[in-house]
């Protein structure tokens, strides 16, 4: 990547950022949508939860911790790459493709910027670990700073994909709610895949999803026991990390293709 290319990953980068905190509902409703999930399912579920070991060493609310950061990364996710669309409508994105730079450079750019707010929300509703006696070191805040940069960045790129084809936003949420929404869902944010039917352990096992939440979920044990069985931590890491670099190449791929649409 030349000087060029990362100038102008820089300048989409910072235009992302100061977007979205110049929109003050979108900030509100990134993190309010989660902790209210958060609070609500937790406690409802929580008298019935048992983990796939039948031990009630940890409280739904617990164990849903992890489940509602993934939940922030995936909305602020849905939400920046929505901007996309907004670029296209406006006609921002053309001037941005028509400019003498790659366009793997754009969509760095994007993703970067929406990786970043993810990481950011995650981390302000990360405050509230203490409270369920959370109490991490030095070295797991690390891991789980990178836990969540790899799994934004993946999220984000996934978003870019989907958007970048999508030219109205009742489509893209059409999308998202076939898509994402049941990506989350069977990651194990919800219930461990211990308590799971057969088949639907097989298809958790298949969600890439799924090792990016143990990941995290390991990152935020800090060592201590885990609620419920999990991948092992060197293949939960490696799926993810290959997941995120897989779906930044194609949309890399995606961005490339120069079309007469593009330039609509």
């Amino acid at each position: 990547m030349n000087r060029r290319d990362l100038l102008c990953a820089v300048s989409l980068w910072t235009r992302e950022m100061k977007r979205f905190y110049r929109q003050p509902s979108r900030v509100v409703g990134a993190l309010a949508s989660p902790v209210m999930f958060w609070l609500l399912i937790g406690s409802g579920i929580g008298r019935s939860f048992q983990d796939g070991s039948g031990a009630a060493s940890q409280t739904y609310l617990e164990y849903f911790f992890p489940g509602t950061v993934m939940m922030i990364l995936l909305f602020t996710a849905i939400f920046s790459t929505i901007s996309l669309i907004e670029d296209r409508r406006e006609g921002f994105l053309q001037s941005v493709l028509v400019a003498p730079v790659s366009r793997g450079s754009i969509a760095l750019g994007k993703i970067l910027g929406g990786t970043s707010l993810a990481v950011i929300q995650a981390a302000l509703f990360l405050l509230l670990s203490p409270l369920l006696g959370i109490h991490l070191s030095f070295s797991g805040w690390g891991l789980v700073a990178l836990a969540l940069l790899v799994n934004g960045f993946a999220m984000t790129a996934l978003g870019f994909l989907i958007a970048w084809r999508m030219n109205s936003i009742q489509g893209f949420h059409a999308i998202m709610n076939v898509l994402l929404m049941p990506l989350w869902f069977l990651s194990g944010a919800l219930f461990p895949a211990d308590g799971a039917p057969l088949w639907l352990r097989w298809v958790m096992t298949l969600n890439p999803l799924s090792y990016g939440m143990a990941a995290l979920r390991r990152a935020l044990a800090d060592g201590r026991t885990a609620i419920a069985s999990l991948p092992p931590a060197g293949l939960s890491w490696a799926v993810i990390v290959i997941f995120a670099l897989v779906l930044f190449y194609l949309s890399g791929r995606a961005a490339s293709r120069r079309s007469a649409e593009d330039l609509q």
